[in-house]
């Protein structure tokens, strides 16, 4: 089987409430490979945090995983991948998990993960796979065995968890072209959209549009999801994104959002999406070792901050900006804006 039917994806997506969430990485993690390795994984904070989105209305999480937690230990990335799905379970939140992502440092190794660098936005989150890889697929250069351990986390993580309730849905690849490599992973992409297919998990599939860079990349991602997804930060340009994209007649996702600087509020954006029935994911819960709170243009500073060694060290408190630019809640589980916070959990109670 191949792409669900346009009916079986709306008769899935009717069974669903509107789905509110957001991206997570809990707060003691600096990316995707500390959250799941076995030397940092933190249930205690897990635990605590996903059950504040819960307390927000918060039905439903996205959440990054890693090629190489695969890789490195793949029974034991799954039994803790499993635990962490106990733990939404218990708070009644269903996530949606990634597979590959484009985004920030290109060089992810495993092991002890980098200090987090004060007061930049993302400073140690890792591309999945590393942009060598990518680079070397495109170019037909990757070995038999790099491309074996790619489609191994693919099909081997999607086959262990084919008809897990738990999970709603699986993004195979977050905003491919970004940070340089435009349609350098159009290659990756096909292939990723073909091992997912080849195990065609009893969840929906989707890679998100709006977001992705190249409309070779765009198109693929059109022509094989199961459920239309997009990414939109620009809040006066969130309501004609959505009317774009109704023409599919398939469910519509918007998987990141929310950058207040840039107008997507929850109290603007909110609306919108329960208007039309758009199930939507903020960026980030709380503010931690990622720091999302500081908006892009800090990623500027990263490499004279590298310089200076201006690190966070265990046990520092997180910096913060006047505005935060996304994230809701302190590590202490106080807001950010506590108008926000009330906002939120009306908007998704009412009904």
């Amino acid at each position: 089987m191949r792409r669900w039917s346009k009916n079986r994806a709306k008769e899935w997506f009717s069974k669903q409430p509107w789905l509110v969430g957001c991206n997570f990485l809990p707060s003691s993690a600096i990316n995707q490979l500390e959250m799941f390795q076995s030397e940092t994984f933190d249930s205690d904070t897990l635990k605590r945090e996903v059950g504040w989105a819960r307390q927000l209305g918060f039905n439903s999480l996205r959440v990054y995983l890693h090629d190489l937690l695969w890789q490195d230990d793949s029974v034991g990335f799954c039994k803790r991948l499993n635990h962490f799905l106990d733990i939404c379970t218990q708070n009644k939140i269903r996530p949606i998990l990634v597979l590959f992502d484009d985004c920030h440092r290109d060089d992810p190794t495993l092991g002890v993960q980098p200090l987090p660098v004060a007061g930049v936005h993302n400073s140690g989150w890792k591309q999945s796979p590393g942009k060598n890889l990518v680079d070397a697929i495109n170019k037909d250069r990757a070995t038999r065995i790099e491309i074996k351990h790619l489609k191994d986390f693919v099909q081997g993580v999607m086959n262990y968890f084919s008809k897990d309730n738990r999970i709603l849905m699986w993004d195979i690849y977050n905003e491919p072209g970004q940070f340089g490599k435009g349609e350098n992973c159009l290659k990756l992409s096909k292939l990723a959209w073909e091992w997912a297919h080849e195990t065609r998990p009893s969840q929906p599939l989707t890679s998100c549009l709006d977001g992705s860079v190249g409309d070779k990349i765009m198109a693929l991602n059109l022509k094989q999801s199961d459920v239309i997804s997009f990414h939109m930060y620009e809040g006066n340009k969130i309501e004609n994104t959505i009317k774009k994209y109704l023409q599919f007649n398939r469910p519509i996702f918007c998987t990141e959002y929310m950058a207040r600087e840039l107008g997507s509020t929850f109290q603007h954006s909110l609306p919108i999406f329960k208007k039309y029935l758009v199930s939507c994911y903020s960026w980030g819960l709380v503010a931690g070792k990622s720091q999302t709170h500081f908006n892009w243009a800090s990623i500027l500073n990263l490499k004279k901050f590298l310089e200076e060694r201006k690190f966070i060290n265990p046990g520092d408190p997180i910096p913060e900006p006047e505005i935060w630019f996304h994230d809701i809640l302190r590590t202490d589980g106080s807001a950010f804006d506590e108008a926000e916070v009330k906002f939120i959990k009306s908007i998704i109670l009412e009904n």
